[in-house]
C-alpha cells in the first residue's frame, strides 16, 4: 500500500541501515561528544553570518542593538537546545519534532509537522543556504556591483542540482564533502576574527561610538531580526535528529550542546564585530556579500581567498541540510504518515534517492519564486511555530508526568522562556505587519487534514496510487528499506 501501517512493536527498532538493504537494523551507537560537537557546530556554521548581518542591522537600526540580538540568539538557541536535550533523554528515539509531537501529541499533530516539513521546511532552508552560496560564488565575476538575480538563481539550481548527484550516488561521498567544507568554513570565520581584532588594535572604532542612536522599537521589526539572526543558529536540534546513533545520549546531548553553542555564539559576535571594524554601518547595508566587502577592505589581492572559503563553507552547509534532509521523511514513513516511496533506497547506491529527489524538486521551485530574505523569513515563522509545539510537549511532560525516567532535567523556567519566545516569533509580525504570505503558510499546515483523514486515519489507499508507486519503484530502482515487524 502506499501509505504503510506499522504494527506497534516496529517503534522498538526505529531506524535501518541503508547498506543492509532490506534487513532491518538498529543504527549504531557510533556517535560519541567530538562528533556530536562537530555535527552541531558544523551545521550552524552555514550560510547565516555571511549573509543575516546586514538584515539585522537593517531592521534594528544600529551596530550595538544588531549585536545584541545576535546575543540573545545566541542564547535562545542555548535554552531551547537543552529543552530538546531533556526530550531526547525521555523519548530516546530519532526524528527530532516529528517523533516528539507524534509520541507527545499523538498522530495528527505529528503528521501536520511532517508534511509541512518535507513539503516546506526543508525544502525552504535548503534553497535559502543555496541561494547565499551562490551570492559568494558569482560575486567576484560582478566587482563593485550587486549579482543580477538570474546569474544568482541559475548558479543556485545548478547547486542543488550538484547536490542531489552528489547525494543519490554514495553515501560516503557525501559525508567527505561535509567534512571537508567543514575545515573550510572555520578557517574562513578564524580569517575574518583575525582581520577584526588586528582593526580594532589599530583603533578602528568607529562604527561602534552612539552605537544605539536610532535603534527600531517596533514589536514586528524585532521579531524579523529575530528571524535572520535565528537562522544563522538553525541546526541546534540537529543532535535530536540521531539520538538512537549517539553514545551514551544521557550523557553526550546535553554536553555537546553546552560546548557546541556558546563557541558558535563567540563565534559570531567576533565575525559581527569584525565586519562593523572594516565597515561603516551604511557600506555593511549596501553590500550584497558581507563578507566579500569585508575581504576587499582588508585583505585587499588576497579578497578572492574570503569568496571561495565562503562558498565552500555554504555548499558544504547546503550538503548536510540535504545530507539529513531523508531522515523525516524515512521516519514518518515508517509510521504511515508519508507514501512508501519516500522510505525507500536505490538497489545499487543505497541511498535514500525519492526522498532527496522530492527535497531537490521542492527547493528548486522555492529558488524560483523567492529570494533570501524572504525565504528565511518564512521559514523561521514554521520552524518556530513547531518549535512552540515541541517545548510546549517537555512542559506537559515536565507537569503532569514527572515520574518518567530522564536522566537530564532542565530547570522548568528555560523551556518556559523558549515557548514564550516561540510565541513571540510567530505572533509579534503577524501583529505588526500582516502579511498574506503567513495566511498562506497556516492555510497549507491545515490542508494537511484534507489527507490525513482519509489516507491515515481511515486508511483509505486509491488503486491509482499504488500503481504510481510501483511505476516510480521501477523507474528510479528503488526498494524499501525494511520489513514489517511480522
Amino acid at each position: 500500500s502506499t501509505m504503510r501501517e506499522r504494527k506497534t512493536t516496529d517503534s522498538l527498532h526505529p531506524s535501518t541501515d541503508l547498506s543492509e538493504g532490506k534487513e532491518k537494523l538498529r543504527l549504531k551507537q557510533e556517535v560519541g561528544l567530538i562528533s556530536g560537537v562537530s555535527l552541531i557546530a558544523g551545521t550552524m556554521i552555514g550560510s547565516g553570518i555571511f549573509m543575516s548581518p546586514e538584515w539585522v542591522l537593517h531592521h534594528m537600526g544600529n551596530p550595538a542593538s544588531s549585536l545584541l540580538i545576535w546575543a540573545a540568539c545566541g542564547l535562545l538557541a542555548m535554552f531551547g537546545a537543552l529543552s530538546y536535550a531533556e526530550l531526547g533523554t525521555i523519548i530516546k528515539e530519532s526524528g527530532g519534532e516529528y517523533i516528539y509531537i507524534l509520541r507527545i501529541f499523538g498522530s495528527f499533530p505529528a503528521f501536520l509537522f511532517a508534511y509541512t516539513s518535507v513539503i516546506l521546511v526543508r525544502p525552504a532552508g535548503l534553497a535559502a543556504v543555496c541561494l547565499s552560496f551562490a551570492e559568494y560564488a558569482i560575486a567576484p565575476f560582478y566587482p563593485g556591483c550587486s549579482s543580477p538575480q538570474v546569474a544568482i538563481k541559475c548558479t543556485a539550481a545548478a547547486c542543488i542540482l550538484i547536490l542531489t548527484i552528489i547525494n543519490c550516488l554514495n553515501v560516503r561521498l557525501a559525508t567527505s564533502v561535509m567534512n571537508i567544507f567543514t575545515a573550510a568554513k572555520l578557517l574562513a570565520l578564524l580569517v575574518i576574527v583575525v582581520g577584526g581584532l588586528v582593526l580594532l588594535a589599530k583603533g578602528r572604532t568607529q562604527s561602534f561610538q552612539n552605537g544605539f542612536q536610532g535603534t527600531t522599537a517596533g514589536i514586528g521589526t524585532v521579531g524579523v531580526a529575530f528571524y535572520q539572526g535565528l537562522w544563522s543558529y538553525d541546526g541546534w536540534n540537529n543532535l535530536n535528529y540521531v539520538t538512537e546513533e549517539l553514545k551514551k545520549p544521557e550523557v553526550t546531548l546535553p554536553r555537546a550542546l553546552m560546548i557546541a553553542i556558546p563557541l558558535v555564539t563567540c563565534l559570531y559576535l567576533l565575525v559581527n564585530v569584525s565586519y562593523l571594524a572594516a565597515m561603516t554601518p551604511s557600506e555593511l547595508l549596501s553590500s550584497g556579500a558581507v563578507a566579500v566587502t569585508w575581504g576587499d577592505k582588508v585583505l585587499g589581492s588576497w579578497a578572492w581567498l574570503i569568496s571561495l572559503s565562503v562558498a565552500l563553507s555554504t555548499f558544504g552547509s547546503s550538503n548536510g541540510t540535504f545530507f539529513s534532509g531523508g531522515r523525516v521523511c524515512y521516519i514518518a514513513a515508517r509510521e504511515g504518515h508519508m507514501p512508501d516511496i519516500l522510505s525507500m533506497a536505490h538497489v545499487r547506491c543505497l541511498t535514500p534517492s525519492p526522498a532527496l529527489l522530492f527535497t531537490s524538486a521542492m527547493s528548486l521551485i522555492m529558488i524560483i519564486s523567492g529570494s533570501f530574505t524572504s525565504i528565511v523569513n518564512f521559514f523561521s515563522f514554521m520552524a518556530w511555530l513547531f518549535y512552540g509545539m515541541t517545548i510546549s510537549g517537555l512542559l506537559y511532560l515536565k507537569i503532569k508526568k514527572p515520574e518518567l525516567p530522564r536522566s537530564y532535567k532542565v530547570p522548568i523556567i528555560i523551556p518556559i522562556i523558549v515557548l514564550m519566545a516561540a510565541v513571540y516569533l510567530v505572533v509579534a509580525p503577524i501583529i505588526d505587519q500582516p502579511q498574506a504570505e503567513i495566511l498562506y503558510i497556516v492555510l497549507f499546515i491545515f490542508s494537511g487534514i484534507i489527507f490525513y483523514f482519509p489516507l491515515v486515519r481511515f486508511k483509505y489507499h486509491p488503486r491509482f496510487l499504488e500503481r504510481v508507486t510501483l511505476h516510480l519503484q521501477l523507474l528510479l530502482e528503488v526498494a524499501p528499506t525494511t520489513k514489517d515487524a511480522n
